[in-house]
């Protein structure tokens, strides 16, 4: 699996982006976000990658966050979420817009992009908040996030909707419990998740 690529940016297209590293150029697929978030062509770049196998291609898809590559690939495994209608998705939403919106149940917001139905918009909700549920329960055993971080959580609803938005992003629930907890649980559910996130991101 190619993680990221950090190399140089020398050719740009409407969702498209190649990046030569080490004298080899990647063609990467993008959303409309980073593509907008990309420097000149000639300057130095990174992207996080998913690379899509298929029995006829292989598929490099960049972004410029981990966060926007994990919505992709949770996204992207819904029945009838394809690599394009994820695309779509991510260019038209930031991922905390898209975990706030599944942690709602609000299937409205993703109608917004291109492709997306009302009854696709609803699977897509459905199908993200059962395995947000579904890490919740498998985590209280396997990833540490004990009786005593599930108080955490029940503490707020902000906090609660925050640490499961952060978990349609990929991260486990004891770890966004963990960085919630941090802030003030009466803060606005977006700032939460952007607090948050910036706080993750300073690993990367």
């Amino acid at each position: 699996m190619i993680y990221s690529l950090n190399g140089t940016l020398t050719h740009v297209e409407t969702g498209m982006a190649v990046i030569e590293c080490g004298g080899v150029g990647f063609k990467c697929m993008t959303t409309l976000t980073t593509h907008q978030q990309l420097p000149a062509v000639g300057e130095p770049v990174k992207l996080y990658t998913h690379l899509n196998v298929r029995e006829d291609a292989m598929d490099l898809y960049g972004f410029s966050s981990p966060d926007e590559m994990n919505c992709f690939r949770m996204l992207t495994g819904v029945s009838g979420v394809g690599p394009k209608v994820g695309l779509a998705i991510l260019s038209e939403l930031a991922p905390e817009q898209v975990a706030m919106s599944i942690a709602a149940g609000d299937s409205k917001t993703l109608t917004r992009a291109s492709g997306v139905g009302t009854k696709l918009a609803q699977r897509i909700v459905l199908e993200l908040t059962d395995k947000v549920k579904k890490m919740a329960l498998e985590g209280q055993g396997k990833t540490g996030f004990t009786p005593a971080a599930a108080g955490v959580v029940s503490a707020s609803a902000h906090v609660s909707e925050a640490v499961n938005a952060l978990s349609v992003l990929g991260y486990s629930p004891s770890e966004a419990a963990g960085v919630v907890a941090r802030f003030d649980s009466s803060l606005p559910v977006e700032e939460l998740i952007r607090l948050s996130l910036k706080a993750m991101a300073k690993r990367f």
